[in-house]
């Protein structure tokens, strides 16, 4: 999980560009897949982040802990859905062509399976772009990122403070564990789950008593500083947008007006409704 937060420095396309294109992307791509329930928009978008996420140079085995959780909770997500409301697609598109029938309330059809499986790919589409957003993007170019698209700049580095604090979290949790450990806690799976959680709890008290000692630190670090004394701030980590930068955002924001233009003007909506 540590690398779901913490920046990874390589030298690769995506890793190059500036922090202001890669928001730009990020939020032209989330707001494509957000805005639109058309499979076909959502597939062009789930190829171009494959085709990102290989073009950074990240392996995914880094990140395998994270995929297997986000893999668990689309699959409850798919689920669920179709339990709680499985006439939903029926009533979206209007028909009803069955494919098989559990008993009489729930039968899956072609239209709720359409609808979940298009509300399952918009999360598969937008992950990988976040993942990239924040494995590749130095926390401080991320908040200076913020500050130059028109975020306040002490929301920008509360942002940035965040992203270089989750790390260290997780590495003093590592210390406090180990540290208990060698007392004689027992936490492997020979122990009994309640017994565990006890002694989980047990931890996450030192933990945020350091996290406190940490954040009365930071802060007053920064008052003697001057934090905040000025309306605006100049930025250590930035750099000016290159001509790859350019045409990154050209890209993905003509990606995202050319899906509006189809939300409007082909589908007359949100919805592509195949089954009229």
């Amino acid at each position: 999980m540590k690398r779901l937060f913490n920046y990874s420095e390589a030298d690769s396309f995506v890793h190059n560009l500036s922090g202001v294109s890669k928001l730009i992307g990020f939020l032209a791509m989330t707001f494509t897949v957000m805005l639109t329930y058309d499979p076909r928009v959502i597939a062009v978008v789930l190829i171009i982040s494959v085709f990102v996420f290989w073009a950074s140079g990240i392996r995914l085995r880094d990140l395998r802990v994270v995929i297997i959780y986000i893999s668990i909770f689309m699959t409850i997500n798919f689920i669920l859905t179709f339990i709680f409301d499985p006439q939903y697609g029926v009533r979206l598109y209007g028909t009803e062509h069955v494919i098989y029938a559990f008993s009489e309330r729930y039968t899956l059809t072609q239209e709720q399976l359409l609808y979940q499986t298009t509300k399952i790919s918009k999360y598969a589409a937008t992950v990988p772009f976040g993942l990239l957003f924040f494995l590749t993007t130095h926390p401080s170019e991320f908040a200076s990122s913020l500050n130059r698209v028109g975020v306040h700049y002490k929301v920008a580095f509360a942002f940035s403070l965040t992203l270089r604090y989750l790390p260290d979290i997780s590495s003093e949790y590592m210390i406090i564990s180990k540290a208990q450990q060698a007392r004689g806690l027992e936490l492997s799976k020979k122990q009994k789950f309640s017994k565990r959680v006890k002694e989980y709890v047990k931890m996450i008290v030192p933990l945020i008593m350091s996290s406190l000692d940490r954040i009365d630190n930071i802060s007053d670090a920064m008052d003697l500083r001057g934090f905040a004394k000025q309306k605006k701030r100049t930025w250590y980590n930035t750099r000016a947008l290159s001509r790859n930068d350019k045409l990154a955002i050209l890209f993905t924001v003509g990606v995202f007006v050319g899906s509006l233009l189809i939300t409007i003007f082909v589908n007359r909506g949100r919805f592509w409704n195949p089954f009229v």
